[in-house]
């Protein structure tokens, strides 16, 4: 695989179907792949004053090289972007510039702005086309991929917003190399994800390879090109998520529960990380129930340990509530029916399910023996 083809992965969507492209110097071509799907558009890029520093220069040029003069919105960098107040800053910024509904709007930067992004898109004369430049790992293998948009409440992550799939997606793999490596992992627990899920070769690949794909090498290609196939076959199966798009949330039932119990503190506790710990869980719980070996529990574990992750509880800095505050944070992130809670639990690597009567009384149970204030953790 040269370093310039990039790799193609169609989103198989019918009429709505789009390509992910992904490799190195896409940046510097964005404007000509632009102008081949949507012939003679004018742009708005929305991106946030981080990725500005780092990208946005080479962006224009590529962009003003296949014909296109962006208008730029500039965003403060955070998770609090999300935020309706900044919708409305994005809307204005769109329309301020007259762009018409055949017209673009791209997204330059990691999830926050994908997503953020995506909503205005859907909604501004309502509906636009919509292209992704996502500029973290996390966001090209998850965020980026499957028509997610939205912002935040004061109530709750991600309840406002709309579906609305991309026209395109370009992943530039060189883009990553600006990431913190803390970012870069994080990102990478979403990337095992899709191996545990359901390609238990791709978790043996990244097993051995895992290295690779972090010097940024073809494998780094390889292997979101691989996230992105396993995550598109999900939503070309269930764009909605009325069933199976739900195993994507493998890790994150434990996951949000621990973001939320460190009050979303990015310092403690990033996404990706509750994410790893969640899969860890996930796992350890499986084998609990004894509907998987704990050998597979251990190899998630270890796996996750050599790649620099946290994978238990106890790797989180200070002190985290006690396993009944734990319980309600999942009881609030998961709709609970008679004491009975919906779990993604999993029969070995790669045979992740949908297990719909998880009784709320093992989970608390599981949660004590595993929590670093009894002895047993870990």
């Amino acid at each position: 695989m040269s370093m310039d083809q990039p790799v193609t992965v169609e989103v198989g969507l019918g009429d709505r179907a789009y390509d992910i492209l992904i490799g190195s110097g896409l940046l510097s071509r964005a404007g000509e792949e632009i102008a081949r799907r949507l012939p003679g558009t004018r742009a708005a890029v929305v991106t946030d004053e981080n990725v500005a520093a780092a990208h946005l220069d080479t962006l224009k040029a590529g962009l003003e090289k296949g014909g296109i003069q962006p208008t730029v919105i500039t965003m403060p960098p955070g998770e609090k972007t999300k935020s309706f107040a900044h919708l409305e800053e994005v809307v204005d910024g769109v329309l301020a510039a007259r762009l018409e509904r055949g017209d673009v709007v791209v997204a330059l930067g990691g999830g926050v702005i994908g997503d953020l992004t995506g909503f205005a898109a859907g909604i501004v004369r309502r509906g636009m086309n919509f292209v992704q430049i996502p500029t973290s790992l996390l966001a090209q293998v998850d965020s980026s991929v499957g028509g997610k948009t939205g912002i935040n409440s004061p109530r709750g992550k991600n309840l406002v917003g709309v579906f609305l799939q991309p026209r395109l997606v370009l992943a530039d793999t060189e883009v990553l190399d600006t990431l913190p490596i803390r970012e870069f992992r994080a990102g990478y627990a979403e990337l095992a994800k899709y191996g545990l899920i359901d390609r238990p070769e791709l978790f043996d690949w990244l097993e051995a390879n895992w290295q690779k794909v972090f010097a940024g090498g073809p494998e780094r290609a390889q292997a979101i090109a691989e996230a992105c196939r396993a995550k598109a076959d999900v939503v070309a199966r269930d764009e909605f998520e009325t069933g199976d798009r739900a195993l994507l949330n493998l890790g994150h039932t434990f996951g949000h529960a621990l973001e939320a119990a460190t009050q979303y503190d990015g310092a403690r506790l990033v996404h990706g990380e509750g994410v790893a710990i969640g899969m860890a869980l996930a796992h350890r719980f499986s084998s609990r129930l004894n509907l998987a070996s704990p050998d597979d529990a251990a190899r998630v574990e270890t796996h996750l340990r050599a790649v620099g992750l946290p994978w238990r509880m106890a790797d989180i800095p200070g002190e985290l509530p006690d396993a009944e505050a734990l319980l309600s944070f999942i009881t609030q992130d998961k709709k609970v029916s008679r004491g009975a809670l919906t779990f993604i639990l999993t029969r070995g690597i790669g045979q992740a399910f949908i297990a719909k009567d998880v009784p709320a009384s093992e989970v608390l149970s599981f949660l004590r023996e595993n929590h670093p204030a009894s002895r047993k953790a870990g």
